[in-house]
């Protein structure tokens, strides 16, 4: 039975490999999209000079705009990354995490971000968890925390 179990997480973690793999190389794509647009709109700013029509609208116009962008980047690539940490949990969890993994664990759907984020430091730290501990430590210990607050986001979503 053990040998099972084994054979069956070995097989989870290497299939979920190559869809994390995808999911980074799509956030990478993202990040390059954003900084080119932060680029292009740095060169429309160059442009200006203080005292033309163009100065004044981007100082009044395309600054603002500029803002607005970077804080809509900053959520997309924030939602990719999680959406793509998250792929690695629903081999266990489900998509929705609506499982209980492998049979063990409590169902995480429905839980509030601070309880996940309380979780996953747990495992990090080795201070929560009982039969699942060994294998979300090994999972945990791969997240900082910038890693662990969108995850934790995501799945108080779902």
């Amino acid at each position: 039975m053990k040998i099972t179990v084994c054979v069956v997480l070995a097989f989870l973690l290497v299939g979920c490999s190559d869809d994390a793999k995808k999911e980074v190389k799509q956030v990478q794509e993202v990040k390059k999209v954003a900084a080119i647009k932060a680029v292009e709109v740095q060169k429309v700013e160059e442009k200006a000079v203080a005292v033309t029509p163009q100065a004044i609208i981007a100082q009044k116009v395309i600054a603002p705009v500029k803002e607005i962008q970077k804080e809509e980047v900053k959520e997309v690539v924030a939602s990719i990354d999680a959406k793509a940490l998250y792929k690695s949990c629903s081999a266990c969890h489900g998509a929705n995490g609506e499982k209980p993994a492998l049979g063990k664990s409590k169902i995480i759907q429905g839980w509030s971000a601070s309880k996940v984020t309380d979780a996953l430091n747990g495992y990090k730290d080795g201070t929560y968890g009982s039969a699942m501990k060994s294998i979300m430590k090994g999972q945990a210990s791969k997240l900082d925390d910038e890693k662990i607050k969108a995850l934790s986001d995501y799945i108080s979503k779902l």
